[in-house]
């Protein structure tokens, strides 16, 4: 069993046993391409978290009412991609396995593919939805499979076509969207089309795995980023975004690329902390009165 870790996130400090979702944090940034400083997201989330409220007026909801659990940041090998992803999916199939839901804080993106990994051998049918700036689609960058730049590529190949859907997406390398009109569902700037994947995916009972690079804000919001692009969508819409996904069978979340000194105001971290309030209170509320959710989790 893990054990809680000293400084949680507000409102997490509920019993391993008890919990339906268990944070944990990967800080990792070594293929960073632009602006290092992710592998400080998820301590910053953590510490700053304070700043907000448990209960979000948004959602009508408290987190106070609710059991989830920290189980703190892994100590990850920057020398090593493969080792630091090994970990990763190390932590988040231990956590499937207790019949609990992984909520990944990063970290780069390319922490995905570890969590991902862990997922598909508990549900091998597992689709993704991909909220994010970039396509990370190319082969590789500057030679590396393993790059942030290349994580859903690589989650492709493990899945197979029609099974990744990107929504916001508005920069990458023309080869990555010939890519995509070929092997996955994306979506170009906003998020267009969302509820339609949502219904059809919530209709067929499909495991899915949210995944939000938190530079699918426009950087007039989010500006605390390695990569950040302009035309992006704003927290409202992001919002909106999570609530809609949370209606389908959500079996693991990440967020990341929370780079928290590329914003001297503290507001981007504020923005990553509330997001993550939000994602945890969407799920929470839309599984609550809806029986043994370990028990449901491990069908």
């Amino acid at each position: 069993m893990l054990e809680r870790n000293v400084e949680t996130f507000i409102g997490c400090d509920g019993d391993y046993p008890e919990s339906e979702i268990v944070l944990f944090g990967a800080p990792f940034d070594s293929t960073t391409s632009y602006r290092p400083g992710a592998r400080f997201g998820s301590s910053a989330i953590r510490h700053e978290s304070y700043g907000l409220e448990t209960y979000s007026p948004y959602q009508d909801e408290d987190l106070t009412d609710y059991q989830v659990f920290d189980s703190g940041d892994l100590e990850l090998c920057f020398g090593s991609s493969e080792a630091a992803l090994q970990d990763i999916e190390d932590r988040a199939s231990q956590i499937i396995e207790d019949g609990k839901l992984p909520f990944m804080m990063g970290g780069e993106h390319l922490v995905t593919l570890g969590a991902v990994r862990a997922a598909l051998k508990q549900w091998p049918q597992l689709h993704i939805i991909h909220f994010d700036a970039h396509a990370d689609l190319r082969e590789d960058y500057l030679g590396a499979r393993l790059s942030h730049a290349c994580v859903l590529r690589r989650c492709q190949e493990l899945m197979g076509d029609g099974r990744i859907h990107q929504f916001c997406i508005r920069s990458g390398e023309r080869s990555e969207f010939a890519f995509a009109a070929e092997h996955t569902d994306l979506h170009r700037f906003d998020f267009k089309g969302l509820r339609e994947v949502t219904e059809n995916l919530r209709t067929q009972r499909v495991p899915v795995y949210l995944t939000i690079d938190l530079d699918c804000l426009d950087p007039s919001a989010f500006p605390g980023t390695g990569t950040p692009e302009a035309g992006g969508v704003s927290f409202p819409e992001l919002l909106a975004a999570v609530c809609t996904v949370a209606e389908t069978e959500v079996v693991g979340v990440d967020v990341n690329e929370l780079a928290p000194m590329l914003d001297a105001s503290g507001a981007s971290t504020a923005v990553a902390c509330k997001v993550v309030r939000e994602v945890l209170l969407a799920l929470l509320k839309k599984n609550k009165g809806n029986g043994d959710v370990s028990e449901r989790r491990r069908k």
